[in-house]
Order: C-alpha cells, then sequence, then structure tokens
C-alpha cells in the first residue's frame, strides 16, 4: 500500500514509497524554517515561561541524519521514543510529516477511524530508501496483555469478549479470550488487524499464518530498517539510536510515557502465557528473529563499550527525574490538563507533575519530556502548520 499526497507545511509533496509497517511521526526532514518554534501556549504546572533555552556559543552540533522515519508499533513503548524524537525535531528546527487536517491518517480511507499517528505501508511495493528507519519490538506476551486492556472496548474481537460474558474483570476478559480466540476473531474484520499478531500486523506483513515467504520477508525488514529497538533493552537500543543518529547523550533523556496503573495489568498464569504464545505465534516468529539481530549488533557496537554508554544514561535519566519530576508517575486526577494522557475506558494511563520553580531553561525542557503525545502533537502541529481551526 503506497502513502501519497502527505502534506507537509500544507504543500503537496512526491508520494512516499514505504515496505513492511505500520508508520507513524515523527517523520523529520532538515528544511530551512523562517524563526525558532514558539513556545507552548499554556503554562507549565510551574508557571514558568516556556521560551527555548539560548544555544551556548561556539557549541558544534554533532553530525545528525537528514531523514528520520521512526514506524511505530501498538503497546511497544513507542510513545516514549516518540516523545524523544519530537523534543529532538523541535529542537532542530525539522519538518514533522503530520496528516495534514489531524492526528489520524484514518488507514484506508478517511471514512475508517483508525489510531493515532499510524498509516500501513505494504512489504509488496518497491523499498525507496529515503532516510534512516527505525521500529520498536516488544515480547509478544506483554505486547498483547497490553494491547487487550488499552483496546478492550475498541477492537471487536475483544469487545466481543465482554458482551459475551458479562464480565468487566480483565483478567477473566483477557482469559475467556485465550481460550477460544477463534470464536471471538473474525479476519476479515477491518477492526481486528491487532486482535492476532499485532506486531506481525503492524510491519505489513499477514498476520494470519505462516508462508514460506516468511524468512525472506524477515530479511527484507532486516535490511530496510537501520535499527530495530527492544522494550525489553530500551537503554541499549537508545545508545545504538544515538549512534545511528549522531546525538549525543542528552538527547537520549527519557521518562516512560503511557504506563497503565499497576492494577490494570493482567498477572499471567503458565497457561494464558503458553496459549498467548500460540495464538501470536508469528509475533513470537518476529520477535526472536530481531531479538537476535539486535544482540549482534550490540555485540558489534561492544559489549563493555555498551555497558559504559548505559551508564552515563542511566545517570542522566536519574539526575533529570530529580531535578524534573516531583514524584513518580501519578493517575490522571493528580494531574493539570497540560499533563494528564489520555485514557481509555478500559485502564488508567498515569502522567507527571513538575517542580515547582523551575528555572526558564528547565522548565521549558521538562515540560516537554513529560508531555503526552495528543498534547505535543497539538502544539508541534500549529507550529507547523499554523493552523488555527484544528483542535483535538
Amino acid at each position: 500500500m503506497t502513502v501519497s499526497s502527505c502534506k507537509w507545511n500544507g504543500k503537496e509533496r512526491n508520494q512516499m514509497l514505504g515496505s513492511v509497517v505500520v508508520g507513524v511521526p515523527p517523520f523529520f526532514c532538515r528544511t530551512p524554517t523562517p524563526s525558532r518554534p514558539k513556545a507552548l501556549a499554556v503554562k507549565s504546572e510551574s508557571e514558568a515561561s516556556t521560551s527555548p533555552p539560548a544555544k551556548q556559543a561556539g557549541s558544534a552540533d554533532p553530525p545528525r541524519a537528514h531523514h528520520i522515519v521512526f514506524l511505530k508499533t501498538h503497546k511497544t513503548g513507542g510513545s516514549t521514543v516518540q516523545n524523544l524524537l519530537f523534543r529532538l525535531g523541535e529542537k532542530e528546527r525539522l519538518t514533522f510529516a503530520f496528516p495534514y487536517a489531524s492526528f489520524q491518517f484514518f488507514y484506508p480511507t478517511r471514512s475508517v477511524p483508525y489510531f493515532a499517528h499510524r498509516f500501513i505501508c505494504s512489504p509488496r511495493q518497491t523499498w525507496t530508501p529515503w532516510g534512516v528507519y527505525v521500529t520498536i519490538l516488544r515480547d509478544p506476551a506483554t505486547t498483547f496483555e497490553s494491547l487487550f486492556s488499552y483496546y478492550q472496548n475498541s477492537i471487536p474481537a475483544f469487545s466481543k469478549v465482554s458482551a459475551a460474558t458479562g464480565s468487566g474483570n480483565l483478567t477473566a476478559l483477557l482469559s475467556a479470550f485465550l481460550e477460544m480466540p477463534e470464536f471471538y476473531y473474525n479476519a476479515s474484520s477491518p477492526g481486528n488487524g491487532l486482535a492476532k499478531n499485532p506486531m506481525t500486523f503492524d510491519l505489513g506483513l499477514d498476520n494470519q499464518e505462516w508462508a514460506s515467504t516468511w524468512p525472506e520477508m524477515l530479511e527484507q525488514l532486516s535490511h530496510a530498517f537501520q535499527l530495530v529497538m527492544m522494550a525489553e533493552y530500551f537503554d541499549e537500543s537508545l545508545i545504538l539510536l544515538k549512534d545511528l543518529l549522531g546525538l549525543e547523550h542528552e538527547d537520549l533523556i527519557y521518562v516512560k510515557l503511557n504506563l497503565r496503573q499497576d492494577s490494570y495489568r493482567t498477572p499471567l498464569t503458565e497457561e494464558m502465557l503458553a496459549r498467548m504464545q500460540s495464538w501470536n505465534s508469528l509475533d513470537l516468529l518476529l520477535y526472536s528473529y530481531f531479538k537476535e539481530v539486535f544482540w549482534e549488533r550490540v555485540r558489534r557496537y561492544g559489549l563493555q563499550r555498551m555497558a559504559r554508554e548505559v551508564s552515563i544514561l542511566k545517570s542522566l535519566v536519574k539526575e533529570t527525574r530529580h531535578l524534573c519530576l516531583q514524584e513518580e508517575a501519578l493517575p490522571p486526577g493528580e494531574l493539570g490538563e497540560m499533563t494528564r494522557p489520555f485514557q481509555p475506558e478500559t485502564a488508567i494511563i498515569l502522567g507527571y507533575a513538575l517542580q515547582q520553580n523551575l528555572t526558564e531553561d528547565d522548565a521549558y525542557f521538562c515540560l516537554r519530556l513529560v508531555l503526552p503525545e495528543l498534547q505535543y502533537h497539538t502544539h508541534l502541529y500549529f507550529q507547523q502548520y499554523k493552523r488555527e481551526d484544528f483542535k483535538i
């Protein structure tokens, strides 16, 4: 499937041919902009100004990739990576390939709602190298458990369980689904794409059953992506991203976004785990393949070198959390509108409150560090398109 007529800065651009993935912004291209980006229109909890920090005189930028495509998969930690790239793009004044009219691409047509920031590219199309392509994968069992909780009322196969059982308990619902998934799952329903092998679906492969072309497709994916990050080895993944894009350690600072409250996590029994792996067997193959690719890359990078780099990053993250955050992640009722993440019907998503009395520069950075994706998207969207008629 070709994604065409994507509008950047209100102008039609050439078709972008992607293969293999469900894609999300951030897409960046290094193009000149007339002025420094505007600060966020609303104040942070600290009431500090959010004007951009001044750049150190004489400081040199590290070499950066001119084009970055982050192809974001569902419930794999991609929101945290996206925030990092949003901050990088805003700091570097890069252009984002956002949908022109919203935060959704509405694949496959504008009349069919789909999930935010995503469009599908087919591996059957010709691969056109455009920039640095990066994606992220996560253990299939934890991915599916998280996805079932978050989209329980949105994906037909999942919501059908609740209607059939009358239960409101997520553990009971997940267990019921895994006992006979074929009963609830209809492959022909476009809304069920994520209900089986969701990462395989996100990467544009046939998520129904293994085919003889799978080894070839995995090899093509391996060549298409310069980096496939692993959620379970997030810091190591960021160090590889730093090496790939020519970033500094400070560019990698993060806090985990879109965290669920622990009470909305489903403990998995051995039986549930086995059934989940069987139902998502293609995701297991996909994940296992790229886990080997990932660790081979780490070995080439150097295990001792990686350990040193990760230690530096962990120290920076710890220092930054102490500087920016009042405490650990908080439920939405304790957060202001600016830092309150979107709340699905079936889970509580946590966010962060900022320290008081931050300096102007620290407030600018810390707010963006914890900014939920819809709020950050809105800010960048207004900044880029200069359109006042769009509201989330």
